[in-house]
């Protein structure tokens, strides 16, 4: 399996399809990887379509190197910029969970490597306004004395939030400050999704400034969004802001 190592020396994991431009890029979510199903069938399209495709692994994630528990959204979010730099021009940006939240961060930051968005279930600030907003006093004071909370998960082992994740996140957060996108953007929620709210998403559709942003609500969807209808419709944005791009 192919992998990399980028700037910051940490070992990442990719599979790249060639194809035609502009490619599109997917973002997993927070512990997930690029095996999913939302990436897999991504890939599918693109080698039917003869489209150029990338999805990778963070560090501590997958089969990338690194622990999970030492990575934070700023670590992440430079993992995908390296990630970035195997692709030819401006990029189709899918980003999916806390993908969405990095896919926000690199359109801040090299706006000119991208040439257009969807998100899934996009969880823009989740470290702040999702962990630490929820934390109650008693667990903000194990939280101080322990440097870590751990939270049961449905997707698999208890997940441990560190200390650094919530301080640094502090850094990277996107819904404090102005959000530019100058490019289509599809944004895409359910509205069973336990894990990030239609709130979320219709506050991020407010608060980014952009000519060309749409959101679409799918009444009954969850946050894994990946039934076969919730796929068509992300291959049906892709291809609606290719054709914009």
């Amino acid at each position: 399996m192919p992998d990399f190592t980028s700037p910051q020396g940490r070992r990442i994991a990719y599979d790249l399809t060639p194809g035609e431009g502009p490619g599109v890029v997917f973002l997993g979510g927070f512990r997930s990887d690029k095996e999913g199903t939302k990436a897999l069938h991504l890939e599918d399209w693109a080698k039917k379509a003869g489209r150029a495709f990338l999805r990778f692994d963070y560090s501590g994630h997958g089969t990338s190197g690194g622990s999970f528990e030492d990575g934070v959204i700023g670590d992440w979010a430079e993992d995908a910029m390296a990630a970035l730099s195997l692709t030819q021009g401006p990029q189709i940006l899918v980003g999916s969970s806390m993908g969405g939240w990095i896919s926000l961060l690199l359109a801040r930051a090299m706006p000119k490597k991208v040439a257009g968005l969807v998100t899934i279930a996009a969880a823009p600030d989740f470290t702040e306004d999702g962990f630490w907003a929820g934390m109650t006093g008693e667990m903000r004071d194990r939280f101080a004395a322990q440097g870590h909370l751990d939270y049961p998960s449905d997707y698999g082992e208890p997940l441990r939030i560190t200390r650094r994740l919530i301080e640094e996140g502090r850094a990277q957060l996107v819904l404090r400050t102005p959000l530019r996108l100058p490019f289509p953007v599809r944004f895409l929620q359910g509205t069973a999704d336990e894990d990030v709210s239609v709130a979320t998403a219709l506050r991020l559709l407010e608060h980014a400034e952009g000519d060309d942003m749409r959101l679409t609500l799918v009444d009954g969807a969850d946050h894994r969004f990946s039934t076969p209808d919730a796929l068509d419709l992300i291959l049906r944005s892709v291809e609606e802001v290719t054709a914009r791009a």
